[in-house]
Formats: structure tokens, sequence, C-alpha cells
């Protein structure tokens, strides 16, 4: 049977990597011991040729071996951070012979790759010697291993590794393409539980692992949890957005072209100094991209031969930019070009400082240089310049140079390095200040800085980039977006919700503040003082500022954020509060404390937190809700005091970085709101008019990943996105057809691959019965790409499969079922699990979800105070006065145009509904009018799709028509006959039209009535809609009262039939 199985799958990648120069062999073939992981064999002829030329010994060889074998595997962690520097920086080998010159030794062979400076003998270990195949271009030999039986605690064949001169330095889990159930989070548990506990010695020399189904393709460190397994989804040049399968040709290309390969393992795997966490990062591919392309670029850039503008990297917010600055670093540091440059990093403010300087001092190793200080002033910085020819990274911030423009040094190997570039540092405008003293002249932060260091070479790295970004540090060398970082799941998806605040300002006010201006002009006040009020008193603040206002975000605010907590719809319970300034924030604070006095109270966690004594440590009694601002000299003494000192703020940014801390609410105004990095926060409310700049970042601070978090939310009160995205989940009730009987079922399923034979008639498929696994994934690949080609071929095809597997399922076991129909059916059952792990994400996610994410459609209502969010169906059906003018009135003012109409042809439909119980005449004519309505709003044309009188116009016909239904309740008043009654009128008077005859109204009034006692008069029969005898004299007793009242007075027997359906209908809703 033809099925893309795990094996397919595995000799996939195989054939990839040969196509890279990895040559190909199964583990029985390799000489070895079963419990020894290395291929011993490989490594002895890789060193005794590559250092033939020093003369190495065999013994020394043996010693090299030895030492590598003795790191112990109980000590996962620590030996392979030991391992991994012996193969990034190679090491130093003491000869057997004392007297001999001491071998700089790598494991690799890095020809062809930017040449190191060889590490001063003191920075590197060094092993001690005791006395006693083919190469490629780069000496290396590069071998797949697959079926390799590993013996440990237990007997273990991981599905493939990658060796380099016979060290295992990559391991490849695999898991079916087509079977949904099976899914790279089961890689995952397989190689960090299973072979971690079984099989430890095989990760000591791992430089990192892959898991794949073929479609989810992903790397990254064995230490590193889950959601730190990235894909790779670019080979060379810009990316192209690629996913499921082409993810594949990216990963083997782009991380295992032998160059690049080297590449990663020495300069891009990270291994922190000191880490209480294991850590140990494997780089991401557009911080790998980046990091290669500013190296290339500063070295052109370089003076006296190039400009100094080493270029701008352009990184969406919260994809690590600062890890891209260390491996940059890296590669400046080791390179043999630059001769050892001195680095200075620059950020504009403090907290971006302490946080880029805590992570550079703690990766002296992997940076190669021990001399990383964070600089305290300009005078510090230059007692470190002075005398120094080259090394050192200083970490300062841009205001560190307004003290003087004076010379720091004018070496030509200082690289600058600015992050967050976009603001401070491209100021190099001056400003002429005119005083009474005379004229002074300032300028801009940058202009002090290019003044201090003339000959530096200028990078910038920015996540918000702004044209003058570019003058300064040249064009952008490499970008990543937002939308690739959510996509490559770097980053969560940001979603916004409106709520914004309205103050309706009363004209009469206003007339009153005209008056008092004229009255000001009258008293000799010029008309620029005026005009010059009017601009301060009716600014943005005024409004935002407005008591009412506050009152009613507060109250907004304090239900939104109880309600998130208590649904669990936030992980840790933190959200950040922006306001326009430090007395709207307090005054907003006033208000929320007055709602919620308890917020005030000082607790050292949540009730219920479980706290050890690490916790109680660390964590500090506090309140639930703070404002993060600086003191103003001529506050009110209590919000003097609420603010507190700069160390009193520090205290407070360690306290909300604490999930258990009780501090979960910051209210802020311009701190934090940059490079301020809480993976647990998700929920961001804005009453603050942002630049777009600042508005990407200051939204930023809620789309960092976390265990069990899958998006941010951006609550808006101001305006800031109008047009709301709000996300739809889409729940597949799976499908409800049964089929039972296999002879049915065997017809289905034939019938269903024909079906699908002739959607798929013009795509070619040979290459999946008759290729090889490689040339099978790409047929199946091209197959959904195709399928894909229009919606309604997609949803064709889904819906054919799934009603196929359904009857497939019950005649898989049938011996009618050919052979050539069970791989047909597989092909097709392949491509939509291609489709299904495509359309859903990763399927593994949803293991690590403690909490399943409810989304509900959200639609924006206008209230008097705040925009509240309206949510259909929250009222149980039968407290909804479906004609309730409220509730009419709340959705008229929906400001999401298809949600207003969806909602108004939902309630109508119900309302037909209703009618259609009494009155089937009635009921048919309005269903047929509200079709033609919505018929002809689905077929608008495509110009007017962005017509707001289009969304009106329908709007308006569906509540005219809801009303014109509801006035159908009533009619029969008129005419002295209630509701039920009229409907037996309608049906008689509905056919004199269609029938064409004539009959006095009052004695259809009067037959209508009788009509209606008649059908009462059978109610007392429950069962009267299964007994045909009751049936049958229900028709009989009215064929006699029409004919009693001549009606109809002509011979038509469909009238008979007409009134019988509407009585049917009547008796089978009543009661």
């Amino acid at each position: 049977m033809i099925k893309f199985t795990e094996d397919k799958l595995e000799n996939t990648f195989i054939e990839l990597l040969e196509q890279e120069g990895f040559s190909h062999c199964t583990g029985e073939t390799i000489s070895r011991r079963l419990d020894e992981v290395l291929i011993e064999q490989d490594l002895k002829h890789f060193l005794l040729k590559q250092y033939a030329g020093q003369g190495i010994t065999e013994n020394e060889v043996k010693a090299i071996i030895l030492q590598l074998k003795s790191l112990p595997a109980s000590d996962l962690y620590e030996s392979n951070k030991t391992f991994m520097r012996m193969l990034s920086d190679g090491f130093i080998l003491k000869r057997e012979d004392r007297s001999a010159k001491d071998i700089y030794i790598q494991l690799i062979d890095c020809s062809g790759l930017n040449t190191h400076r060889k590490p001063d003998s003191e920075q590197l270990l060094s092993v001690f010697a005791e006395k006693s195949p083919d190469f490629e271009d780069d000496n290396n030999i590069y071998k797949v291993v697959n079926q390799l039986e590993i013996v440990g605690n237990e007997k273990r064949i991981p599905d493939g590794i990658v060796y380099i001169n016979g060290i295992p330095l990559v391991v490849f889990e695999f898991k079916s393409a087509v079977r949904e159930e099976a899914t790279i989070f089961d890689a995952y548990k397989q190689l960090t539980i299973r072979y971690q506990r079984d099989i430890p010695e095989l990760f000591k020399y791992n430089a990192f692992c892959v898991i794949s189904d073929g479609i989810n393709n992903k790397a990254g460190s064995f230490f590193a949890p889950y959601e730190f397994f990235y894909g790779w989804r670019r080979v060379a040049g810009l990316a192209k957005d690629v996913d499921g399968i082409d993810s594949l040709f990216t990963l083997v290309q782009g991380m295992f072209h032998k160059s690049r390969l080297r590449d990663i393992i020495r300069n891009f795997i990270l291994f922190p100094d000191s880490s209480r966490k294991n850590e140990k990062i494997v780089c991401r591919y557009p911080q790998y991209y980046a990091a290669r392309a500013l190296f290339e670029s500063i070295k052109d850039a370089q003076r006296p031969w190039g400009d100094g503008k080493g270029g701008t990297y352009f990184g969406a917010t919260g994809s690590g930019k600062s890890y891209t600055m260390l491996y940059l670093t890296r590669l400046l540091m080791k390179s043999e070009h630059f001769e050892s440059p001195t680095i200075v990093m620059i950020t504009d403010r403090t907290d971006l400082d302490d946080q880029l300087s805590a992570q550079f001092e703690n990766a002296k190793t992997f940076i190669g240089d021990d001399t990383v200080i964070s600089v305290e002033s300009r005078a510090h910085l230059r007692e470190l310049l002075q005398g120094r020819q080259s090394g050192g990274v200083f970490l300062t911030t841009i205001h560190k140079f307004t003290e003087d423009t004076s010379l720091l040094t004018d070496r030509t190997n200082v690289i600058c390095i600015s992050d967050e570039a976009h603001r401070s540092q491209v100021n190099l405008d001056q400003k002429v200040k005119v005083t009474d003293q005379g004229v002074t002249k300032t300028f801009g932060f940058a202009k002090y800085l290019h003044d201090s260091l003339p000959n530096a070479t200028y990078v910038g790295f920015t996540g918000t980039p702004i044209d003058a970004t570019l003058d300064v540090f040249g064009k952008v060398v490499d970008a990543y977006t937002m939308t690739e970082s959510v996509k490559d799941e770097i980053t969560v998806r940001i979603v916004y919700e409106g709520r914004a605040a309205r103050v309706a300002l009363k004209n009469g006010e206003l007339e009153k503040i005209e008056r008092y201006y004229e009255q000001a002009a009258a008293a000799g006040a010029n008309e620029y003082q005026i005009e010059q009020s009017k601009e301060e008193t009716a600014n943005m603040y005024a409004i935002l500022g407005d008591p009412h206002r506050l009152e009613a975000v507060a109250e907004d605010f304090v239900h939104h954020y109880e309600k998130r907590v208590s649904e669990g719809a936030t992980v840790k319970g933190k959200a950040m509060f922006v306001c326009s300034t430090r007395g709207i924030a307090y005054e907003l604070y006033k208000n929320i404390i007055a709602l919620r006095p308890q917020w005030n109270e000082i607790r050292e966690a949540d009730e219920g937190t479980e706290l050890s004594d690490k916790d109680k440590r660390e964590l500090k009694p506090i309140e639930r809700i703070k404002i993060i601002a600086t003191r103003g000299q001529d506050d009110p003494k209590e919000m003097y005091d609420l603010l507190g000192t700069k160390e009193q703020r520090k205290e407070l940014d360690r306290q909300f970085k604490n999930e258990k801390s009780n501090f979960k609410i910051a209210i802020v105004v311009d701190m934090w709101l940059t490079g301020f990095d809480i993976p647990f926060l998700d929920s961001i409310y804005i009453d603050k008019p942002i630049q777009q700049h600042n508005l990407i970042q200051t939204i930023s601070r809620v789309n960092r990943r976390y265990k069990g978090k899958n998006k941010g939310l951006v609550v808006d009160y101001i305006g800031i996105k109008k047009q709301m995205n709000l996300a739809l989940a889409k729940y597949n009730q799976g499908d409800k057809d049964n089929f039972e009987d296999i002879s049915e079922s065997l017809v289905i399923v034939r019938n269903h691959l024909d079906l699908l034979a002739k959607l798929f008639h013009t795509f070619d498929h040979t290459k999946y019965f008759n290729g090889t696994p490689l040339q099978q994934l790409n047929t199946l690949n091209e197959a959904a790409e195709f399928v894909q080609k229009t919606k309604q071929i997609e949803d064709r095809f889904m819906g054919l499969v799934k009603r196929l597997k359904a009857a497939y399922d019950i005649c898989a076991g049938s011996e009618q079922l050919k052979q050539i129909e069970r791989d047909y059916t597989h092909f097709y059952l392949a491509i939509r699990s291609i489709l299904v792990k495509l359309t859903k994400g990763e399927a593994p996610d949803t293991a690590q979800m403690n909490a399943k994410v409810r989304e509900m459609i959200k639609d924006a209502l206008e209230s008097d105070g705040v925009e509240e969010i309206f949510k259909l169906g929250d009222v149980p059906e039968t407290e909804q006065d479906l004609f309730d003018e409220d509730y009419l009135a709340k959705i008229s003012k929906i400001k999401l145009p298809n949600t207003k109409i969806k909602l108004l042809q939902q309630l109508l439909a119900k309302v037909i509904g209703e009618i259609r119980k009494v009155n089937r005449t009635k009921g048919i004519n309005f269903t047929k009018k509200m079709q033609a309505l919505v018929e002809r709003y689905n077929n608008r044309e495509a110009n007017d799709i962005f017509r707001s009188e289009v969304y009106e116009e329908m709007a308006e016909a569906l509540t005219n028509m809801i009303w014109e239904v509801q006035k159908e309740f009533t009619a029969g008043e008129a005419l002295g006959i209630d509701f039920e009654e009229k409907a037996f009128f309608d049906i008689l008077q509905e056919l004199c039209i269609k029938y064409d005859f004539t009959y006095p109204e009052d004695k259809m009034i009067e037959l209508a009535k009788a009509v209606k006692d008649l059908v009462d008069g059978q109610s007392k029969y429950p069962d009267w809609n299964i007994r045909d005898d009751i049936k049958s004299s229900l028709k009989v007793g009215l064929i006699l009262l029409l004919d009693e009242f001549g009606y109809p007075p002509v011979e038509r027997d469909e009238v008979y039939v007409e009134i019988f359906e509407q009585a049917e209908n009547f008796k089978r809703n009543q009661g």
C-alpha cells in the first residue's frame, strides 16, 4: 500500500542531505560497540590528516578522543557546554613530546569560512597527550546515519543522526506526515524524555535537534522548551514565506549547507557563562542572516575606505534582536579581518542598557573577550578607551555623550552598535536658543556621538525604522517583519479590541466659552492670546482628562480586567494601562481604587498562590496596582509619595517581572513602553495618542511568547485602531453522516473517488504512485497547492474527502475494495491531512495549552460611557424579546458593517421562524423576501465592498423587514380576529389571488374562525400527526366546512391541499 509514512519521511531527509554532499550509511555498517556513539575511525582519520603537517601522533589523537569520551553523561548540560566550547573555539593540545610546539586543534575544518583569530591559549581548554576514507574539499567527513542502535539504559534507535568527523552533532526525530494524531510535539517528547533518560551519551555531543512530520519542520536546542523550536524558512537572499512541505527543503538547504552548518555550530550556538535554567540558545534563521549580512556590510563600510555606515537592521520587536547583537559581536571579535575591534553598544534608555548589559556580561566566553563593561559616564568611557588599541565591549546610553563633543578615539576598528536606533541616535540637528545672555547652540545626541568617535563604523538595530535612521546608519541590510515573526511563532499575534470612551461636549457649554472669549477681547486681550488660549484649552488632554470620562473608563477597565482573570483568559493577570499624562494617570488610579479599594491593600501574593522559600525571599508585599512615572517637584503630596524614588521604581520593575508578585496592574505614561520585556504580560490598555513608530513598540509589549499564551490583547480606549481585526474561532463539528452499511459504504467510496478523480483530472499525480520518496512528497505538496487554487475547490475537496473517509473507515476491511482504490484513498487523505495541518497551524501547541482559547465574536457597541462588547447569544432565548427596541437600537450602533448585517439577518430569521410556526403563508413570503435581500447583498459588486452606503442600505432594509414582520403579529386586530385566525385568513386570501377568484371578505373572516375551531377540535389527540384516521377525519371536516361556506367558488383540488398544509403546520406548532 502506498502511504507516506515516517520511513518515507526519513528517506526524504536522507535524499535531501545526500544532495548537500552527506554520504549515507546505516547503523549496522559502522564498526563500534553498541554503547558507543562516536565513530572513532572517522575522527581519528580526520585529525591525523588535518594535523599531519604539525606531526600529530596516534597517541595524541587517542588522548583527544579519550578526553571527549570522559565527559560525564550524568551532568549532561555541563558536559555539552564544555564540548560545544571545544567544538566552536577549538582547544590547545599539549604534546606528548613536551619540547614540541602545542597544536591549536579544531574538531571541524573551517576552511572557506571567515577566518577566526587564534585565541590566546589561556582562553582555551587544553588536552594533554600521554606517550604510548575520501575527504571533501574542507577535509571534513560528513555522514547521515539511520538505523543506528544505541544501548544505554535501554536500546534506542534514533530516526537519523548527522555526523561530522565521527561526532554525532544533529539528531533527527520524525513523525508521519499523514497521520493527524502524530505531531512533532510527540517527536520532541521522545527526544527530551525517552532518549535523555535512556541514551544520554548521544547528547553530550549534540549541537541541535530537528523534529519533523514533513509539514512542520523545526530545529532547536536539546535543552530548550518545545516552544523554542523554530522553522528555518529562508535559504538565501530575502525570505519568501514558505510553509508546509517547502519548509522541509528550506530547513535542509538552509541549516545543512556544509558552510552554513559549520558556521552555525561555530558561531551561533550560545551558552551563557552561568545559567540556572540550563540555557543553550541556537540561533533562529532571521538572527543568522541578519548577523552575517551586517558583518559583511560593516567590513565594506569600515573607514578609511568606507563611509562608516555599517547598515540598518530592521527586526520585529520581540524577535530576539539582543541575541542577534551577541552573534554579531562574536563574529566581529573573533574575526581576523577586524583584528579584535572595540565595540560600543549604545541604547537610548537606562532600563534597556541594564537589560543588554546583563545579557552581554553573562556571555564573555561566547564573545571571546573578558572586558565587557557597563559604562558609568563619558569620563569613564574616555578612561577605558585611552591607550586601548583593541578589544573590549562597552555598553552605554546615548545620553552620556551630551557632556562634550571632544574626541574619545580616532581609531578605525571601533564599531558602534545602536539599539532602537529610530529614536535618539539619529538626532544630528543643532538647536539655537536666543536668551538675554545671547545665543547658545545645542546639538542632537547623534552629533556628540559622531564627533567623539569620528572613524567608527555605525550600525543601527530598530524595530520601527524611520527615514532618518538610514541617513546615519546606512541602508537596511536585512529585515524581519512582525508578520513573519508571528508566522514563525517567535512572537504571538496581537489582537485589538476597541472600547473607545466617548465624551459628549454639550453645546451650551461651548457657547459659554465663546461668550467668555468675547468678553476677554472687549477687555483688551489680543487675538493671538485668545487663539493660544483656545488651542491650550481645547487640546486632546482636556478631553481625555474629563472627570466623567475617566470614571467611565475606570469602571469599564475594572470589569474588563476582572472578567479576563475570572475566565482564565490571561496567563498571570498582568496588565499595563497607558495614560496620556501623569495627572490623568493619577486621576484614573484614584477612580480605580475607589471602585476596588482591596487593590490598594499590601499583600505578598494573590490568594491561593503557592510560594517556595525562594519566592518568599524575592517577593515583596505590595499593592495590586501602581503608577510608574517620575515625580514632579510640584506634585500634590499624595501623588508625590505614591510615585516614589528611582530606587523604588527599580524594585517595582523587579516585582512586575515576577509572575507570582501581587503587583499585577501598572499604570504608565512614558516609562516601560519600550525595551521592557515581560513574556507573561498579555494585556495592554491604551488611552494615549501615540505616534506611529512608538505605537508598534508599545503594543509589542504583549507579543512575547510564554507557555499557554497564544495572543497579546491591545484594548483601545482612544481609537488607535478603529477597525478591529477580530479572530473567529471555527470549531469543526466533525462529520455527522454515519455510514453503517458496508455495501452502501463501498458505493459511497467509489462514487467519491470518481468525483475526486474528476476534480484532479488536470493534475499529474503519477510520481506519487511510482516516484522516489522525495518525488512523492513533492507531488503531495503540489496537490495541496492545486486544491487551494480557489476557496471553492478547497471546500469541495475537503467535503468530498471527509465523506470518503467516513465511508472508507467502515469498509476498510472489506475484500471487495481494490488495492488501487485504497491507494487513491490514501493519496487524497494525505493531501487533506497536509491541508488540515497547514490550516490548524501546529497541532502540538494545543497539547501545551492549559486553558482552551475561547475566541467569541465580539462586536463593538457604542454606549454612553464606553463602547462595550455585545455578544449575540449571551441572553437566553426565553428572556430575549425579539422586538425589544433597545436590542435593535444596540444592533444599529454596531460599527462593524458585516457583523451588524449578520446579526440583523440572524434576528430576522429567528422572527420569521416564529411567525412561520403559526402562519405558513406569511412565513414563506417573508423568507423569500429575506433571501432576495441577502442574495443581493452577497452578490454585490467588488467596488461596493468598501462603500458604506451599501451596508447602510442593507441594514435599513433588514431592520424595516423586522418591523414589518412584527406588525404581522397584530395585523388581525383590524379585522376583529386574533393572530392564529389571521393565519387561516391569509391562506384563504392568498388562494383567491393565486387561482384568480373573488370571495367576500366578511365571509372569509367567518370561514377563517371556523377553520381554526375545527383544527383546535383535533388538539385533544396528541398523536394526530402519526394517526392517519385523525388526519383523514380533519381532511373530510375541512372539505365539508369549505363546501358549506361555498369556498372556493371554482373547482380546484390544489386549494384543499394548501389549506390542509396550513392546518397541519398550525397544529404541529401548537402548545
